[in-house]
């Protein structure tokens, strides 16, 4: 049919593709042992890293929920994009030619790719825009805070002029009016009367962790418009604001790597940040911070679950001292218990913001800034106190009260005892009556958000009986994380891991050997099965693929967590050891075939079944040599 793209060419982009770059856009990843990444799984909320990568085989595996696939199912998922528009995506990101069966041209798949390409055209004509005359209210507010035009040029800041331009310059381009009003672009009036929904303002560019362009934040500029000082890109088929934070594809590789995120309140502030040194810097996007962005941020700082808080990220919150900004430190602290990561605040001295202190102050004070920061529970803690009159007996009982449940929520043992040592101190009153009063807290209102703790029954690959796939608990199919644990099993297991990981360490005559072996465990069998019917594409991109296609489907899950699963071995070893394993079960076969014809031969009478008698022998003989061949090799 025309318009679909050719096997061959699906085939080689996913060849050519490293999938650890791409989930590693999303997803904060880290080595889990030769040729394994893992990390916090994006497509369910987990504090202990369940999601694993093989970009040798092509493959990941979520061992908590069971979600898996190759880049093109990753991107259809997380970017809610059609099969062939992944493929397509990945195409034009290694600059390779697809073709379509019949010489068709590429489908139409919908929206998506159309918005994000108008979205790109309108940055574009923002940026130009920002150097024409009319621009000049633009230019002249962020040279008022200090940001000169290289800065404009880093956060691709534009400018919306007005009179309908941009609706003539895209239409220009090619987009028709239905696609820009769903794109945000343009609004339409009661009338049915069409209009640039970004007049006369400075425009921010709203960008996913990939660099695409999903919306825009425009700022009002000048006196005669009635809007909202911010203006933002409305829902759409891309942009969906809760679920975005500006900034993140300029800070992502820094706060992987610095294991630091800093939340602050404005797109300025994000700039002042980052011009001032502190790269980690993000903002929300016209709403408040929520559960979805710390879904985000969780996955990009590898916000990995550790009782004592001992080794984990930062997560550092500016608020402005004003009322909203209080409100805005409440709701955060209200969620703080989502974070494995420890949380602080860092309030400005004057109530400056971050934008307004580089400005008044200099680079310097927004660095030191982020380091006076304060911990979220002390911040909490002293608010609650600068509620009540501490002079009086009835104040400090008060506050006590007040304070009290913010310590009983601290999930750190020993910083607890320490917070019930220092509210003590301020309240002036004895260790042990804090003491009682928090554990009251505990008993009477425990933390509506209980942090998740390691299961302690494991199973040898490292993972969580308790996080196996909820379909495969509802279901009863077949799963890693539930086989038998015996010798015999365990040496399946690895033998089929290192067939499906590392096929050409080990050769076509070996898989061919393994595929043939006799199975103690029934449902590895089946595996062993549909590598045998597969063992003549052993040497495809897609081989992990091929015999996952060919089991049941409720054994898929199994093959797929077979094919991402750590191999314990160092990476200088790693051949040697998928030798050595497949090599181990061929062994384990030959020695049950050795038994099977000693039980014959003591079975046979060489006087009267001479001929049955001489091919046992033969048979044993056979299956010496082979043994002999197989441990010298």
């Amino acid at each position: 049919m025309a318009g679909l793209i050719r096997r061959s060419d699906i085939d080689e982009v996913r060849a050519r593709t490293n999938l650890a770059d791409i989930v590693g856009d999303y997803v904060s990843l880290k080595s889990a042992g030769v040729g394994s990444m893992k990390g916090l799984c994006p497509f369910h909320e987990e504090r202990s890293p369940s999601f694993h990568v093989r970009p040798v085989v092509g493959f990941y595996h979520c061992f908590g929920c069971g979600e898996g696939g190759d880049v093109f199912t990753f991107l259809q998922k997380m970017d809610h994009v059609s099969f062939s528009e992944a493929v397509e995506r990945m195409a034009g990101r290694l600059g390779y030619e697809l073709h379509y069966e019949d010489g068709g041209a590429a489908p139409d798949h919908g929206n998506r790719a159309r918005i994000l390409a108008a979205n790109k055209s309108a940055e574009e004509f923002f940026i130009a825009q920002l150097a024409t005359p009319d621009a000049e209210p633009g230019r002249a507010f962020l040279g008022q805070r200090g940001f000169d035009q290289s800065a404009a040029e880093r956060f691709g800041i534009g400018f919306a002029p007005r009179g309908g331009l941009l609706t003539k310059h895209l239409k220009g381009l090619g987009y028709s009016e239905d696609e820009l009003i769903i794109a945000g672009l343009l609004g339409k009036g009661e009338r049915g009367d069409v209009y640039d929904r970004f007049r006369g303002r400075l425009v921010w560019p709203i960008r996913d962790v990939t660099g695409s362009t999903l919306g825009f934040g425009a700022r009002k500029l000048l006196d005669d418009d009635n809007g909202p000082k911010y203006l933002n890109t409305p829902e759409t088929p891309v942009y969906h604001k809760s679920q975005v934070l500006y900034g993140l594809d300029l800070a992502k590789r820094d706060i992987a790597r610095g294991r630091q995120v800093v939340v602050v309140e404005g797109y300025t502030d994000v700039m002042a940040c980052h011009l001032a040194g502190v790269t980690t810097a993000v903002a929300t996007c016209g709403t408040s911070f929520g559960v979805d962005h710390i879904k985000i941020v969780r996955r990009v700082i590898g916000d990995v679950d550790n009782a004592d808080t001992t080794g984990t990220g930062e997560v550092i919150f500016t608020f402005d001292p004003d009322e909203a900004g209080q409100k805005a430190a409440s709701r955060a602290f209200a969620e703080e218990q989502r974070f494995a990561a420890q949380t602080f605040v860092a309030v400005a001295p004057d109530g400056l913001d971050p934008c307004d202190l580089r400005l008044n102050r200099g680079d310097d004070a927004v660095r030191r800034l982020i380091k006076t920061r304060k911990p979220m529970f002390e911040f909490m803690v002293r608010r609650r106190l600068a509620e009540h009159d501490l002079e009086t007996v009835e104040g400090r009982v008060a506050a006590l009260r007040a304070a009290a449940p913010v310590v009983a929520g601290i999930r750190d043992q020993a910083l607890s005892i320490g917070y019930v040592r220092n509210l003590a101190g301020w309240l002036g009153m004895d260790p042990s009556e804090v003491q009682r009063a928090v554990q009251t807290a505990k008993n009477v209102a425990p933390r509506a958000v209980e942090p998740e703790r390691r299961p302690q029954n494991q199973t040898e690959t490292g993972h969580d009986r308790e996080a196996e796939p909820e379909s495969a608990r509802r279901t009863g199919e077949p799963n890693l994380t539930t086989l038998p644990t015996d010798p015999a099993t365990r040496l399946e297991r690895d033998a089929l891991m290192a067939v499906l990981q590392h096929p050409a360490d080990i050769g076509v005559d070996m898989i061919r050997r393994v595929a043939q072996v006799a199975f103690v465990d029934n449902t590895l069998a089946v595996v062993r099965d549909a590598i045998a019917s597969s063992i003549e594409r052993w040497n495809q991109p897609a081989w992990l693929s091929l015999v996952a296609d060919e089991v049941p489907p409720s054994f898929s899950t199994l093959v797929k967590q077979l094919g991402v699963a750590p191999i314990p071995e160092r990476e200088d070893r790693i051949a040697a050891y998928c030798k050595s394993v497949t090599a181990d079960i061929v062994d384990r076969d030959l020695l049950r075939q050795k038994r099977d014809f000693l039980g014959a031969l003591q079975r046979l009478d060489a006087a009267s079944e001479p001929e049955k008698y001489g091919q046992v022998q033969r048979d044993l003989v056979r299956v010496e040599t082979e043994r002999r061949a197989l441990r010298d090799a």
